[in-house]
């Protein structure tokens, strides 16, 4: 029997390769491209209520679904003081109507296996075809008669203030921020930001009073997908939206953006938490899709920065392996838009990144674009145009998209062949009418003590703000240091702090749980048990499964990761040895450390101890506290921030230890701490 087995495989086989040969083509040359598929689209019905809102049906009985996708076009309008205020009406709608219940509201939608949902400016609802009448009606009683409630605009209010003070520290939501201001304007709708204080000066009136000035049929369009004929369509948007009442018709002046730098500068934002820069080099465009350059910059975009091949990924991740990703993008907007790229970068290679992105840019400006890049560049966009039509919802959204912004009928149609004619010269022209580096700004947001001194030396002039785009002062690193201090006053300091040499010396153990949040709603749960006698274990698990567990016994050691079981090389054992006392300061202490400087913590005076080339230690001026600790590889740098002290058998722990790893921080909380028990020699088997 396994005689016939192995001899039906070879026959196999060996048709499978003479086949293969048959069919032998020249590699050697790219295939030529066929022509562009032909594409036709189905022009949507359309007809206008009596109060103005314009409703589009396409017709698909492929699926026994319908969807409603509702869009205001409203003139973009600046909340100033009171910015935040579109988040929370967002919250709000949609979460019950003045004639159902929030909870009733929810539960039918739920029951009835729909989705309904709204933004400030629109909403969307799905669900079975067969239970379309009553899902538009919840729909139409939503955005008519939405239920805003003293209670539920207070617990509004105060997420997004919980929310704003989550990203006080984030790097990236500060380059968000001051790149949005420092390219608009402040006072401009794309430009402004929410701050606590915005959102402290809300008042429950305002909701109200805002969602009858913006959230009206003036400007509404619907669009309806799926299975429903228009009959059926303008039946149920008169008998449910007929009653919408228009609402009063307002003035509003888009203010213009701010005009791009004259040359290329740096604009920086210290932020000593940062373990990554967020580097962006931006400049305001004047482009719309109805432009005759629409399809050369899509085209030009996508070679630069547009996908994992573009020239800055291929540079500064492929090539110099600064980032996991640069990418670039380009708006194209009515009222505002800007071209923007750059990178999330290793402090160290800041300086470089920065460099390395100008050259990019300027390279398709100056370079003719090698043909085999053109032809994957335009197939990327051919095959995404032609699977995207396989949604009912994306004729839809193209039918918008043509009354929106002005199109011509054919745009759709004509849409490949246009993507295929643009040449190496068009994406030359374009590079240099839209990608201004002689006119833009780099956004570098990160840590400027380890950063800035590069990144004055490439020569671009360097302006300095604040995390809210105020210009500031050069910051100043340099910390006049005690003349009589030294890293073992530093390191005596921190030991009396947490309760002094004596208390120290009692104990022969600690044992702690923490846990923090991996993403919502999943956990991540750390354990760790330490002794005096070199003995340390630590075990990450998430969703009751191991993800990473260390061990030390004092002589050997070893690591599972992923199921993986690693002996500790002699290097790796050495460090784990030294780092395996439930209190390094006491062996850091005969070891030579160094005292390099004072640095501001995040806005604390602390002194740096430098442990060895991986690790530096800083320790609060003010309280001797240990507040911070860096370690520093090859692939980067990871830190942990301490806070929190609390006082267990007479020692000081953090009850909160915040973790970097990458871009991304987590805040361990610690659940438990014991001192000389649950701890024994089989923990370090």
């Amino acid at each position: 029997m396994k005689t016939m087995k192995l001899n039906i495989s070879i026959f196999v086989l060996t048709l499978l390769m003479s086949v293969s040969a048959f069919a032998q083509i020249d590699r050697s040359k790219m295939p030529e491209p066929g022509p562009a598929p032909t594409i036709s689209l189905d022009k949507p019905e359309e007809f206008t209520l009596k109060n103005g809102m314009t409703v589009m049906v396409v017709e698909n009985r492929k699926l026994p679904r319908v969807s409603y996708s509702l869009t205001i076009d409203n003139k973009p309008m600046a909340a100033g003081d009171k910015s935040g205020i579109e988040s929370i009406l967002a919250s709000m709608l949609g979460d019950g109507t003045t004639n159902i219940p929030k909870d009733e509201f929810n539960e039918e939608v739920d029951f009835l296996g729909a989705n309904i949902g709204f933004s400030s400016s629109g909403g969307f609802a799905s669900c079975l075809s067969k239970y379309k009448d009553r899902i538009v009606e919840l729909m139409a009683d939503a955005a008519i008669n939405p239920l805003f409630t003293q209670e539920e605009f207070e617990k509004q209010k105060d997420q997004l203030i919980q929310g704003l003070k989550t990203q006080e520290k984030s790097v990236d939501a500060v380059a968000g921020r001051v790149g949005s201001a420092l390219a608009y304007g402040k006072e401009h709708p794309y430009g402004e930001f929410t701050t606590e204080e915005t959102v402290n000066n809300i008042e429950f009136s305002d909701i109200d009073a805002y969602y009858k000035k913006r959230f009206n049929p003036n400007n509404a369009y619907m669009v309806i997908v799926g299975d429903i004929d228009v009959k059926t369509a303008k039946k149920q948007m008169k008998k449910y939206f007929g009653s919408w009442e228009k609402g009063p018709e307002m003035e509003i002046t888009v203010p213009e953006e701010s005009a791009n730098v004259a040359s290329t500068q740096i604009n920086f934002v210290d932020m000593p938490n940062a373990v990554q820069s967020n580097i962006s080099l931006t400049n305001n465009v004047d482009l719309e899709m109805k432009d005759d350059d629409y399809h050369s910059v899509l085209i030009a975009n996508k070679i630069l920065g547009g996908g994992f091949n573009s020239y800055l990924n291929m540079n500064l991740r492929e090539e110099h392996g600064y980032t996991y990703g640069a990418r670039s993008s380009i708006g194209m907007d009515e009222y505002a838009s800007r071209f923007r790229a750059g990178a999330a970068v290793r402090n160290m290679v800041t300086d470089s990144a920065v460099v390395e992105t100008l050259k990019e840019i300027n390279r398709i400006k100056t370079e003719t674009v090698e043909q085999d890049m053109l032809k994957n560049a335009k197939a990327k966009y051919v095959g995404d145009f032609v699977l995207a039509l396989e949604s009912p919802q994306t004729i839809a959204r193209y039918a918008l998209n043509i009354k929106l912004n002005d199109l011509p009928e054919d745009f759709y149609t004509t849409y490949l062949q246009k993507i295929n004619a643009v040449t190496a010269d068009d994406v030359k022209r374009v590079a240099n009418k839209y990608f201004k580096t002689e006119n833009a700004r780099f956004v570098v947001v990160g840590k400027g003590s380890e950063v800035l001194e590069n990144l004055v030396k490439t020569g671009i002039p360097v302006k300095y703000f604040d995390a809210y785009a105020n210009e500031t002062e050069k910051p100043e690193y340099e910390i006049e240091m005690p003349a009589d201090m030294d890293a073992n006053k530093v390191l005596n300091a921190y030991i009396e702090a947490i309760g002094g040499r004596e208390t120290l010396d009692k104990v022969n153990s600690v044992y702690m749980t923490a846990e923090a949040e991996l993403q919502p709603g999943m956990m991540m749960n750390l354990e760790m048990k330490k002794t005096t006698k070199q003995q340390s274990m630590q075990e990450v698990t998430a969703m009751g499964q191991s993800v990473m567990k260390s061990v030390v016994d004092g002589k050997s050691g070893y690591r599972v990761m992923q199921g993986q079981r690693q002996d500790l090389n002699d290097d790796e054992l050495k460090e784990a040895l030294e780092e395996s006392s439930p209190f390094p300061e006491v062996n850091y202490l005969s070891q030579g450390v160094t005292l390099e400087k004072i640095e501001m913590v995040d806005g604390e005076k602390a002194y740096k101890i430098v442990v060895d080339e991986k690790t530096s230690i800083y320790y609060s001026v003010e309280t001797g506290l240990k507040i911070k600790e860096v370690n520093t590889t090859p692939a980067g740098s990871q830190s942990a921030f301490y806070t929190d002290y609390q006082e267990v058998a007479g020692i000081k722990f953090p009850f909160t230890i915040g973790q970097t790893m990458g871009p991304r921080r987590f805040d361990f909380k610690i659940k438990e701490i014991k001192v000389n028990e649950g701890v024994s020699d089989a923990d370090f088997d």
